[in-house]
């Protein structure tokens, strides 16, 4: 890696000096400098009034963001940022890489940097890297082709379109300010000052790998004409590292793909010989004069250690503690990647200096250069613990995900999980993970809280339950989910108590659900409280809207509490709202002829055997009906019914004798 020049005669390998005519005049100022910088605040304001839109009404344009593409490829959504990214991949093709020299906000941020750094008397230098100069691709395809390649892979096939231009959560796919902030400090400032004027454009930017690829089949492009004398004004104003002079010289146009349009060489040309014009995409276009050799700015040996350490960095930060977006991930693992290149020169060479710092001659470490060993060791120490606590996480996920059928099986049923030991095994793998994870995280991880919780359920472990899922409750994760394991754990153990306020908490969460308010009412119902039971229960027809079964266990409450007119109207409400509901016509007519009223009971457990003519229970159930009501051949009937199809059936033989007995009297 080339070390920045101790004095202004030295220059940086891989970049040949400018070849300067006699009496060339003196470099002038852009004038297009100042176009771009109002086109580039315009873009800004229109931003923030898209923003301001949304906060006024709360309903907006899905944002206008080359991300929001990615829905595309994942389910099929077109929305506005998808709309936007095609248009301005267009665009380029026809008029070549406009887009991000005059449109995009992180190529603004970085000017403004670069801008800010050559006021300081620091002029950011490129990198060089061959290597790293592929992430921007592989970024593109994760981000926008792997999703539907995954879908194919999966034999999900394409899929169905849709449209979505409205939104109502507009931030809802933006970091915070934290991050948001983070990220520009990053992708601006230190991208700019260690990886050159476009360092984030160079090493990181997933649009700019398809927005290089259309610029290579635009006819739009930067041209010269027989005026040029190669003065290299053009190339020492352009902050895209684009080698201006000698690539018109070689092919008489800009065939950089690297090349952003802003049209500053073209304004400092001193004869007027560059302009924006057409000619043969630089695809197909070939070199009309062979320049002299670039020499490589980074060995190979270097390009290694770079795209390692790119690798560890990226993949050990990408998503930590969810604060670690993906654009911010790239940037910052490109930076750590400069800082590993300058250890392995601190370690191996025996001279270094850093911009114009010394850090070690002849051999010996200076002090600037023990400090930036140091600092360079805390930053592989924060790497690789990032690293440990991604592995863990990682490995507990996939060992989580291995639990999930178990999880939902178990949780379809009454009464506490008894696994077998190979399903042991598997919650108590998932849970060591997990939970390493969570402990060796240097900032919360909320999100393991619930698993965890759900794996201490599994496990039996009912003290790591409560501290897991307290913890969602308290970090507002999945509390509402948590509070219902919280529930279930209590009511295992017997506390229904602490399941009813569990429950509670849950209803707090949310009020327009039904779910919270029924099983409150059944913890109460079992606990005895039959009078809270019933309230629960009108509560919730109150709050989520009558259902079938609030009606029904507002009737079995009633009835276990020897209301049975107010037993009648539950099973009556229920039956109006779902008339096939079985459970429901059969305690109605239960409760018909604790009534007295042994015909209507008869009638109802009837128009219940027509749903199940084979329950057996019902047809004895009809037969005291039918008794109750003085009619005993129908009853007997029934019976004989009855022990056809439960023959030893010892109620059924009983009710036949009773029945005989009192016809004979």
């Amino acid at each position: 890696m080339p070390s920045p020049p101790s004095s202004p005669a030295r220059r940086a390998p891989g970049h040949p000096a400018l070849r300067v005519v006699a009496e060339s005049p003196p470099l002038r100022r852009s004038r297009t400098t100042r176009w771009r910088a109002a086109v580039l605040i315009g873009v800004h304001v229109v931003a923030a009034l898209h923003i301001a839109h949304w906060l006024a009404t709360g309903t907006t344009v899905t944002p206008v963001e080359p991300s929001e593409a990615m829905e595309l490829g994942r389910s099929g959504v077109v929305n506005a940022g998808a709309v936007f990214f095609a248009v301005t991949i267009l665009g380029t093709a026809i008029f070549g890489r406009f887009f991000c020299g005059w449109g995009c906000h992180l190529v603004a941020l970085q000017d403004l940097c670069r801008s800010l750094l050559e006021r300081a008397g620091i002029r950011p230098r490129p990198l060089g890297s061959r290597l790293l100069a592929w992430v921007p691709a592989a970024a593109f395809f994760y981000m926008f082709l792997w999703p539907l390649t995954y879908r194919l892979l999966a034999g999900l096939g394409l899929p169905e379109l849709t449209f979505h231009f409205e939104t109502s959560e507009f931030w809802a796919t933006f970091p915070g300010w934290a991050v948001a902030t983070a990220t520009f400090l990053v992708c601006g400032f230190v991208c700019v000052y260690l990886l050159g004027a476009k360092g984030f454009c160079s090493y990181a930017c997933p649009y700019g790998a398809i927005f290089g690829l259309a610029d290579r089949i635009a006819p739009g492009r930067i041209v010269v004409s027989d005026a040029c004398q190669g003065c290299g004004h053009c190339t020492a104003v352009c902050t895209s590292n684009v080698r201006v002079h000698e690539e018109v010289r070689a092919y008489g146009q800009v065939v950089d793909p690297g090349c952003m349009k802003c049209m500053d060489c073209v304004s400092v040309c001193p004869n007027d010989a560059l302009s924006f014009g057409w000619a043969k995409p630089s695809l197909v276009v070939r070199p009309r004069a062979e320049g002299p050799p670039r020499r490589a700015a980074l060995t190979w040996r270097q390009e290694l250690l770079a795209g390692a350490a790119f690798a560890v960095s990226f993949l050990s930060l990408r998503g930590l503690y969810g604060i670690f977006p993906f654009l911010f991930s790239l940037g910052l693992a490109a930076c750590l990647a400069y800082v590993a290149l300058l250890t392995g020169r601190l370690l191996a060479e025996p001279h270094v200096a850093f911009r114009r710092v010394r850090l070690k001659a002849r051999g010996r470490l200076l002090p600037a250069g023990q400090l930036a060993l140091a600092a360079a060791a805390l930053l592989a120490a924060g790497v690789l613990h990032s690293a440990a606590v991604q592995v863990n996480l990682r490995v507990g996920e996939w060992r989580y995900a291995q639990t999930l059928d178990l999880q939902r099986a178990l949780l379809a049923r009454e009464g506490a999980p008894v696994l077998a030991l190979p399903e042991r095994q598997r919650v108590e793998a998932a849970r060591s993970w997990l939970d390493r994870a969570r402990r060796w995280g240097a900032l919360p991880q909320p999100q393991l809280e619930l698993p965890l919780a759900r794996l201490a359920w599994l496990a039996g472990d009912a003290g790591a339950l409560e501290a897991r899922a307290r913890a969602a409750v308290a970090a507002r994760v999945d509390a509402a989910d948590a509070l219902r394991l919280l529930a279930r754990g209590a009511a295992e153990r017997g506390d229904l108590a602490r399941a009813a306020a569990a429950w509670e908490g849950v209803i707090a969460l949310e009020p327009a659900a039904p779910g919270g308010y029924l099983a409150l009412g059944l913890a109460l119902g079992r606990a005895g409280d039959l009078g809270g039971a019933a309230r629960a229960f009108e509560r919730g027809r109150i709050a989520a809207g009558d259902s079938v079964d609030f009606a029904y266990n507002a009737g079995l409450v009633a009835a276990y509490a020897g209301d049975f007119t107010g037993a009648e109207a539950g099973f009556r409400r229920a039956l109006a709202l779902e008339p096939d509901h079985l459970p429901a016509r059969e305690n109605l007519a239960g409760t018909l002829a604790a009534l007295g009223r042994f015909d209507e009971a008869a009638a109802e457990f009837r128009a219940a055997l027509e749903r199940a003519p084979d329950d057996a229970e019902t047809r004895l159930l009809l037969a005291r009906a039918l008794a109750g009501a003085g009619r005993l051949e129908e009853a007997r009937r029934e019976v004989e019914a009855a022990l056809a199809l439960a023959p030893g059936s010892s109620r059924a033989a009983e009710l036949l004798e009773e029945l005989t007995r009192s016809a004979g009297r």
